[in-house]
């Protein structure tokens, strides 16, 4: 079969070398540009075949009816809670991610986001661009290294994050569905009391349930001393107890590269100064993007040769 008479939806951009692939190969529409995004369904709905999304964007149950050829929802990502596994399933459709590639980068960040807290980065940088250096006196840091972290969710990148953790000669502890004892680190199955047995607390787990995991209760565990750092899922943090533990000194201070409601942040959270913010960039760099849209690309084109894409995840 002729790829180029299949109709491919974009959600969002793909870095310059693998779009150039995609249109050579399709025929792309991109929903993103579109000032009336219905009206372009309304046009190629019914013709698209493949969608290309990213793991916080998926692809709504409602978005995903209006495309009824639709064959593969390729992810540029890891992260399935935007789509609704069972649904595609049901409709016949392949998802596919995009595991592995990105575990440094994410686990790198994580790592970056715990110095830029804890050492009061951001503050230091305002003050020397703002010509206050000299005239304003800096609160004292925490030190970063030999602290106690603790791990919330030690899959791939929590594993990552706690192997350079060690380099820091962190202490390491985890939470997570299961024990793991060949990881040689402190587990703790009940997540209060691994917030309260440690200085920062990590979120890095899988947010394909959904849950809220980080707690009124877990921040106030974590207290006045701690601080919490989130690479997974803005929504497995309870965000308005986390903004006002950080209003009322209940935690010392947190790192946060995703939000409940992306691209929002909430106002309060953006004038805080204890809080280290990125804007989603966990695997966001040129050379791991590279990676995922090439990932992409081959889940895409298996599909339309009628095979099962290298990266299909299991049907439930």
């Amino acid at each position: 079969m002729n790829q180029n008479s299949i109709d491919l939806l974009l959600t969002q951009p793909v870095p310059e070398a693998i779009d150039a692939q995609l249109v050579a190969a399709y025929r792309v529409h991109r929903l993103y540009q579109q000032a009336n995004p219905q009206q372009l369904l309304d046009e190629v709905g019914p013709r698209i075949r493949g969608v290309v999304t990213g793991g916080a964007k998926g692809l709504s149950n409602a978005l995903m009816d209006q495309l009824p050829a639709l064959e593969i929802i390729a992810i540029s990502g890891i992260g399935t809670d935007a789509v609704d596994l069972r649904h595609a399933a049901g409709r016949g459709i392949h998802v596919t991610t995009t595991p592995g590639v990105l575990t440094a980068d994410v686990a790198d960040l994580a790592l970056g986001l715990i110095i830029s807290a804890l050492r009061r980065l951001g503050e230091g940088e305002r003050l020397v661009r703002d010509g206050l250096w000299g005239t304003v006196n800096l609160p004292l840091a925490r030190k970063v290294s030999g602290i106690d972290l603790g791990i919330i969710g030690l899959g791939e990148v929590g594993k990552a994050i706690a192997r350079r953790a060690a380099a820091f000669d962190m202490r390491i502890a985890y939470n997570g569905r299961r024990e793991q004892p060949q990881s040689g680190y402190r587990y703790e199955a009940d997540l209060v009391e691994l917030a309260r047995s440690v200085d920062v607390l990590v979120v890095a787990a899988s947010a394909d349930g959904g849950e809220v995991l980080v707690t009124a209760e877990v921040l106030d565990a974590l207290g006045p001393e701690g601080y919490l750092i989130n690479v997974a899922r803005g929504k497995l943090v309870d965000e308005p107890a986390l903004v006002e533990a950080l209003r009322e000194g209940r935690i010392a201070g947190a790192g946060l590269d995703v939000f409940v409601d992306e691209p929002h942040v909430p106002p309060a959270l953006r004038d805080l100064d204890q809080a280290s913010l990125q804007p989603h960039r966990g695997s966001a760099t040129l050379q791991t993007r590279l990676e995922m849209g090439q990932m992409v690309v081959d889940n895409l084109a298996a599909c339309f040769r009628g095979e099962l894409p290298p990266n299909r995840v299991a049907d439930l």
